[in-house]
């Protein structure tokens, strides 16, 4: 089994400087979050050099199946590319039709694939940043086939509840406990982006989204759409955006501060467990909302050549 020694570990978690390479791994139709966090990634070319983009599986009240919550995810990714005529061709792939799940077995897909191929031109000293913000499936399928690219790759997933809340059936984190279970004992250099506790804290308004999205172009009007659409009642209403952080710990590690620590166990139970001899992970302890969402708007701004104030 690959290994890293504490000492390449400790280097490949150290917050990136400069542009990264980057592949974002995303249940894009499940939520309005994802959409979020692809058009900042998208509109950061000089931090992020975003290679290709996956569709991950789902399955909740919006999708019949994991594979069906893949293809509607797929489908919503062309959307937001079209929105800002960036070709999908050999940039977007569609990712696993099935969950991981308890009997840990790895599936194909062209996500998987491709992943495979791009990790193997990475380097321990130049890795590739593989930002997960879905269900971890298409991930640990690839580490399953191909658990050398643990020297290759660090995964930025957005998964779980914080260490101490009382379980961590987070929503991209339960649907496949196999899948992340693999993720954690892999041991490939992983930061950790809680959900409850850390990221519920990044929220945003239907007033906030009027002005500050909605007139910016195409792009603008169709995620406060999807933003408004979600909620029937919008008076005294905000709405988390929390995959923003994983992007955001990526563009700037200061917006979404850290630390190193003993990666936890996943019990069958979908709780934490502690053993502190357990390889190191990086693991986001808060967030600065302000910043995150400060960022995205003056980008988006940029990008529709509308001044804002």
């Amino acid at each position: 089994m690959t290994k890293l020694s504490d000492e390449v570990r400790i280097s490949m978690l150290n917050p990136p400087t400069g542009r990264v390479r980057v592949i974002l791994d995303t249940d894009t139709f499940n939520e309005i979050d994802d959409q979020f966090a692809i058009v900042q990634a998208l509109l950061s070319p000089d931090r992020i050099g975003l290679e290709a983009i996956y569709a991950a599986p789902f399955t909740n009240s919006r999708s019949q199946s994991p594979g069906h919550g893949m293809e509607l995810s797929y489908d919503e990714i062309l959307r937001l590319l079209a929105r800002l005529g960036k070709d999908p061709k050999d940039f977007v792939f569609k990712g696993v039709t099935d969950y991981v799940g308890p009997a840990k077995l790895g599936h194909s897909s062209a996500a998987v694939d491709d992943l495979i191929s791009r990790a193997k031109t990475a380097s321990t000293q130049s890795p590739l940043y593989v930002i997960a913000i879905g269900a971890i499936s298409n991930i640990a399928s690839a580490l399953l086939k191909a658990p050398e690219i643990i020297e290759k790759i660090v995964v930025v997933w957005l998964g779980g509840h914080a260490l101490e809340w009382p379980h961590t059936k987070e929503f991209n984190l339960r649907q496949d406990v196999g899948g992340a279970q693999v993720l954690f004992d892999s041991g490939v250099s992983l930061v950790l982006v809680p959900a409850m506790g850390v990221t519920s804290h990044l929220h945003s308004n239907v007033p906030e989204i009027e002005r500050y999205v909605q007139p910016h172009g195409d792009i603008g009007e169709f995620l406060a759409m999807r933003f408004k659409e979600y909620s029937d009642v919008h008076i005294g209403w905000s709405k988390q955006i929390w995959d923003m952080a994983a992007v955001g710990w990526v563009l700037n590690s200061q917006w979404a501060p850290s630390v190193l620590m003993p990666t936890p166990v996943l019990t069958d139970s979908v709780t934490w467990s502690v053993d502190r001899s357990r390889h190191l992970m990086r693991y986001v302890t808060q967030v600065n909302r302000d910043l995150i969402f400060r960022d995205f708007f003056e980008k988006l701004a940029i990008h529709s050549n509308i001044k804002i104030n």
